[in-house]
């Protein structure tokens, strides 16, 4: 099981730590004004990074997501992103 840690950067972005074992990846990711309202009203933005990477590790490995990305770009490579964020959320 993978280990997610989230750690705000300032300004809607965060740095991501994904630990598997004995392997540790780290991602940059930026969460876009109004992103998360348009998601969930009033969801906080620490809690969508983590969802989204369970989200992303639930379909790759950690060394295959990008090191730097804004999280909407998850749609671009999977469709379903924003309904089952929407879900996870709720």
């Amino acid at each position: 099981m993978s280990e997610i840690v989230v750690s705000p950067l300032g300004a809607g972005a965060y740095r991501v730590e994904v630990r598997e074992g004995s392997r540790i990846s780290h991602h940059q990711v930026e969460v876009p004004d109004g992103f998360a309202d348009g998601l969930v009203p009033g969801a906080d933005a620490a809690r969508i990074v983590q969802e989204s990477f369970a989200f992303l590790l639930e379909r790759e490995p950690a060394t295959s997501i990008l090191a730097n990305f804004a999280l909407p770009v998850i749609g671009d490579y999977f469709p379903e992103y924003r309904s089952e964020l929407s879900r996870r959320l709720r």
